[in-house]
């Protein structure tokens, strides 16, 4: 009997799918197909739910089936992350403009990303306190106690790493192996090493402009063929976005996140108060933010329903050059910086929050001026390469709780909402990153306003 209901499931996603593609043969344009499988997602995954429950057999296997879709769509873009932040970081700098530029676009590109975790790390702190929060409020469960003994484990590894240690975790010692994503600390190790092969490009460009020039068009032709990849891949974003909905409105404990409602709202007013910063940030640069929304949510839907910043980058990239106009050199910096500096939602807003929650309980006031101060600069300084890291923002916590002296169990106690929130955390960190992207080509003078205000760029680009 089992075995039907879930062949029956099966029938039914694959009918959905069938939907979807031929809304693609009917160029409905994509991000409306992307909207339609969000929403489609949520509608099973909740019938899927109310039918079977979250502890079912039936649940599970049908889950199962749905990742060869779901799973099977991030790891194809995971498949091109390292290639892409390489070939767009060496990229960057062989394009004339940003050799000249290379200073100014690192100066504001990190330090937009910085500022805006810090003001995120704010509105944290302020949200927390306006619904109040507390700490001792949360109570644990089997769950939650399992969850609290990984967590006493993992921070004992990050209380043993002092600061050089932990510079030195970026440097890669072989930047091949790095290539495979086999550490935490992977993506910025990358990072590092493609900057390095650009400054060998601009040295080599001054003495040697022949071989300069061919390699700049290996770089070129290299680029066009990883971009061309991440088009293919980004067709199949639809039916990525239907499957892993499906899954988290499937899976999800809707009576614990009940009984944590009060966390998730104030969790979502900071995630949505952030984001109007973006707007506002936005409209400071005499740019739409309706037209920053409209070409942004494909990128941003993608992020809420996978929570994975590094799988949302080949979109990332393509949203910015090619839907908001920015220049490549400056897309191909930002946006790979974006993944281990200054993510908003992961380690801005909720490990200032989780501080605030926490204080009271070992005698700090929470609104005291000169705790909030030293929260938002440890939130700062912390979430330079925490970000990468994959669960970046229990990492990002487990880092600012321990450097403040506080209690780290409270992770643990939230780990029934923690994929709820991680959605819209996941989200705001990728805004942040083309918000980024934006005011410095902007700033730079590389912004194209055309390509901005066409209100068909990105769709375009997919179905081309």
């Amino acid at each position: 009997m089992n075995t039907l209901l879930v062949i029956i499931n099966m029938i039914i996603f694959l009918a959905v799918i069938a939907g979807l593609y031929r809304m693609q043969k009917k160029h409905v344009s994509f991000s409306k197909r992307v909207f339609a499988g969000l929403g489609l997602g949520i509608l099973f995954g909740f019938i899927l739910n109310l039918l079977y429950g979250t502890a079912s057999d039936i649940t599970a296997t049908t889950i199962e089936w749905f990742n060869i879709v779901g799973s099977g769509y991030v790891k194809l873009l995971q498949m091109i992350v390292m290639p892409l932040v390489f070939i767009s970081i060496v990229g960057a700098f062989t394009k004339v403009k940003l050799s000249e530029n290379l200073g100014k676009i690192s100066f504001y590109g990190i330090g937009i990303l910085l500022v805006t975790t810090g003001i995120a790390a704010a509105i944290g702190i302020g949200s927390a306190v306006g619904f109040g929060l507390e700490g001792i409020q949360l109570q644990a469960g089997e769950a939650e106690n399992t969850r609290n003994e990984e967590l006493t484990e993992r921070v004992a590894t990050v209380e043993d790493l002092t600061i050089p240690e932990q510079i030195l975790a970026f440097i890669p010692a072989n930047p091949f192996e790095d290539l495979t994503g086999s550490r935490p600390t992977s993506t910025i190790a990358v990072v590092i090493f493609a900057s390095f092969i650009g400054m060998a490009y601009l040295g080599v460009r001054r003495k040697q402009p022949e071989q300069a020039e061919l390699f700049a068009k290996m770089v070129d032709a290299l680029y066009a063929i990883v971009m061309r990849v991440v088009t293919l891949i980004l067709r199949l974003t639809p039916f990525g976005v239907l499957a892993l909905m499906t899954k988290v409105a499937a899976t999800s404990d809707y009576e614990a996140i009940v009984n944590l409602g009060k966390f998730v709202l104030a969790s979502y007013v900071a995630l949505i108060a952030m984001f109007l910063v973006h707007l506002i940030l936005i409209s400071l640069a005499r740019l739409s933010p309706v037209m920053y929304i409209k070409k942004g949510l494909p990128a941003l839907t993608f992020a809420f329903t996978s929570r994975s910043s590094a799988g949302t980058l080949p979109l990332n990239i393509k949203t910015q050059t090619n839907g908001y106009g920015v220049s490549e050199g400056v897309a191909n910096f930002v946006g790979p910086f974006g993944l281990t500096i200054g993510q908003n939602g992961c380690a801005g807003i909720y490990p200032a929050m989780l501080a605030v929650m926490v204080a009271p309980t070992v005698g700090i006031h929470p609104l005291d001026p000169g705790f909030i101060l030293t929260v938002i600069a440890v939130v700062m300084i912390s979430s330079f390469g925490v970000a990468g890291v994959g669960g970046g923002a229990t990492f990002a916590s487990l880092i600012v709780l321990s450097v403040l002296n506080l209690p780290v169990a409270i992770v643990g106690l939230l780990i029934s909402v923690e994929p709820l929130i991680d959605m819209g955390r996941t989200a705001l960190n990728v805004s942040g990153s083309m918000t980024s992207g934006v005011l410095t080509s902007r700033i730079t003078g590389d912004l194209d306003k055309e390509v901005y205000n066409d209100k068909t760029g990105l769709d375009k680009v997919v179905e081309a």
